[in-house]
């Protein structure tokens, strides 16, 4: 099935017909409501009492259905609670949601809240529903928040019957959803460091096949890689000073070798201006460094640790950006430095350059299954892993440039919502928004 958006908002209801291996495949509904602009969540827990027994051998498997009213009076199912298997007198977890996901931010309108016995086969058993309202659920626990669970086709049948049992409000909190720009906007300020791998398994640097060979004609890897996500970091970074480390190499005079260098061969201050000045930083390492080894991210994530340890108030957020080519060979020291950075205000990003396998960054990520380091588990979800392949088809002008818009884009897009899980866990309230100057003279008086 296929259709435009504006098919979708100007039909109160549109009806498609599904196109698969048989001619009448079915058909799919879609309706739409624009979202208001409420930026609150609920919290909310509720229990069971007396329910009707539904299973033969046993009691009941409940849980709870919550529909959101539309426009049109009709119901959309919104959130299904978890099972409790074998009772009558359940106690749900609490859960979250927008405001906008059970009422659309309007506190008066109705709320339908249904009680199901769970069966693995899928057809449930209905046990009973009641209607509330956002603004009923508010008052939290207490007589008014104690609902009939009401089966109609039972009420018909029995001149006797009351309901099939009781549900009851155990928690109601409402805290207000802050943003990602709330906080940029209320002067919380992103630091990008950014740490570049100088091991020797990306070859030498006067070769032309080297993943470092800076070439007259086109970027290198690294530099397309520091471009694309330096050019949308540089933006909310005030003064415009980056800290530019490498790793990996053995340094002059005396050869040692080193996973945590200043690229710009200070001995006191890392800073270089602008992504320009990361960049000239970045050449002139290459001609008085040796590449060595090993890979190792420890060094660079803990010392962006110990900047982010001294500033956990929400007025700056570090993200670590870190372009190699090769597996880690510290994993170890690495997933424990990242359990501890997830406590802090910090980020990282990890660009893979080159054709080596990087299925090992994937643990790194943890997309799917939250990073952990000697039995303890990092607070949050803070490294994104992209391989530069993916983004580096093409060689003209114009697909190089296509190829950074959509780089910068996958590496950032976990950024904002990163930012706010740190600052949400810590308790953390965005500023008021500054006060800025005009970007316009005012006018002269006349």
């Amino acid at each position: 099935m296929e259709c435009t958006l504006a098919q979708i908002v100007t039909e109160a209801v549109l009806r498609k017909p599904l196109q698969g291996p048989k001619m009448n495949s079915g058909s799919i509904i879609v309706s739409s409501e624009e979202l208001s602009s409420c930026k609150e969540e609920v919290t909310l827990q509720f229990c069971g009492k007396k329910l009707d027994k539904k299973d033969f051998f046993g009691k009941s498997d409940p849980f709870l259905e919550f529909h959101k009213a539309r426009e049109d009076g009709s119901y959309v199912l919104t959130h299904r609670t978890e099972v409790v298997k074998n009772t009558l007198n359940p106690t749900w977890k609490q859960f979250t949601l927008p405001v906008r996901a059970l009422c659309n931010g309007d506190y008066d309108r109705s709320i339908k809240i249904a009680c199901w016995d769970w069966n693995s086969n899928g057809t449930h058993d209905y046990i009973g529903e009641f209607l509330t309202t956002q603004r009923e659920l508010a008052r939290g626990p207490g007589p008014s928040n104690s609902f009939d669970c009401v089966n109609a086709e039972k009420k018909k049948k029995k001149k006797s019957y009351k309901h099939s049992g009781m549900i009851e409000v155990l928690k109601c909190k409402i805290d207000p959803v802050y943003s990602f720009l709330d906080y940029i906007k209320g002067g919380t300020q992103m630091n990008c460091v950014i740490a570049i791998d100088f091991t020797a398994s990306n070859g030498a640097p006067s070769n032309p096949t080297s993943l470092h060979y800076l070439s007259p004609y086109q970027p290198n890897q690294y530099t397309q890689a520091l471009y694309s996500v330096g050019d949308i970091i540089k933006d909310y970074d005030s003064d415009q000073l980056f800290p530019a480390l490498g790793f990996g190499a053995r340094l002059p005079p005396d050869g040692r070798v080193s996973h945590e260098f200043f690229l710009n061969g200070s001995t006191t201050s890392p800073y270089c201006e602008g992504i320009a000045g990361v960049m000239a930083a970045y050449q002139q390492a290459l001609q008085t460094v040796q590449l060595y080894g090993p890979t190792n991210f420890a060094p660079v994530i803990n010392h962006v640790a110990r900047f982010a340890t001294a500033v956990r108030d929400g007025t700056q957020y570090f993200i670590l950006l870190i372009i190699t080519d090769g597996v880690i060979t510290d994993m170890p020291q690495t997933k424990e430095a990242i359990v501890n950075a997830a406590a802090l205000p910090m980020s990282i990003i990890i660009v893979g350059v080159g054709e080596a396998d990087f299925d090992a960054m994937e643990e790194l990520d943890g997309d799917d299954v939250r990073l952990s380091s000697r039995g303890r588990v990092a607070e949050r979800d803070i490294v994104q892993f992209v391989p530069f392949r993916e983004f580096s088809r093409g060689t003209s002008a114009q697909a190089v440039e296509m190829n950074k818009a959509r780089l910068a884009k996958e590496v950032l897009a976990e950024i904002p919502d990163q930012i706010v899980s740190y600052m949400k866990k810590t308790a953390i309230k965005p500023r008021p928004p500054l006060q800025r100057q005009p970007t316009l003279p005012t006018a002269p008086p006349t």
